[in-house]
């Protein structure tokens, strides 16, 4: 039994290490998301991330110039394939600099993402039979942060909604009236200080 449970933890430990390996990961980041009662989003995001694989090969100095600049022209390919990357830049030791929106309608589209689904950081879906659309960010067990934070990576940032619907559930920092928008806006911000933060989510009511 005890080898059974050796054998449980060890690969699951491969599995969160593979898993973590592969992602991209914000770094600092500012993102503003607009969704208005009628189901229409404006949603941005600006900031630094960093190829996790890529920065712990570069800083345990197991990758080379030369295989550098082949997973560097991985990850502009990756990114210059979506119409929705404003701005991509590599600085260095696996960290880039990107600018991304989109826009639309989001009752159409059923849910966004940012990067993408695959490789997704903060998103916003829309439950067709509830009529509730809702914002929340990834999910990474304390193990996981705790491996991120020993290699070197972390993140702060802050997340700020902009909504006129009616919120029914939320863990946002900090919410006040929205000056700017005017009428029912109300802005919910998420403050990140670290990776141990509470992971964003809210729930409103569409329509």
């Amino acid at each position: 039994m005890k080898k059974i449970y050796a054998l449980t933890r060890f690969a699951m430990a491969l599995f969160l290490v593979a898993v973590l390996m592969g992602c991209y990961m914000p770094i600092r980041f500012d993102a503003e998301i607009e969704i208005t009662r009628g189901g229409y989003y404006d949603f941005k995001f600006d900031g630094y991330l960093a190829k996790v694989e890529l920065f712990k090969g570069l800083k345990e100095g197991k990758i080379n110039p030369g295989e550098e600049k082949k997973q560097i022209g991985v990850i502009e390919r990756d990114f210059g394939r979506d119409a929705s990357v404003k701005e991509f830049k590599y600085l260095k030791m696996g960290h880039f600099k990107v600018n991304w929106e989109r826009n639309g309608d989001l009752i159409k589209a059923r849910s966004v993402s940012f990067f993408n689904a695959s490789e997704f950081f903060l998103g916003i879906r829309y439950n067709s039979k509830t009529r509730r659309i809702t914002m929340s960010g990834k999910s990474l067990t304390n193990n996981a942060k705790k491996k991120l934070d020993q290699l070197g990576l972390g993140w702060a940032g802050q997340i700020r909604v902009f909504t006129d619907a009616k919120v029914i559930t939320h863990n946002a920092t900090l919410v006040k009236k929205n000056k700017r928008k005017g009428g029912r806006f109300m802005t919910y911000i998420w403050k990140l200080n670290n990776i141990y933060a509470t992971t964003p989510s809210l729930v409103l009511q569409a329509g």
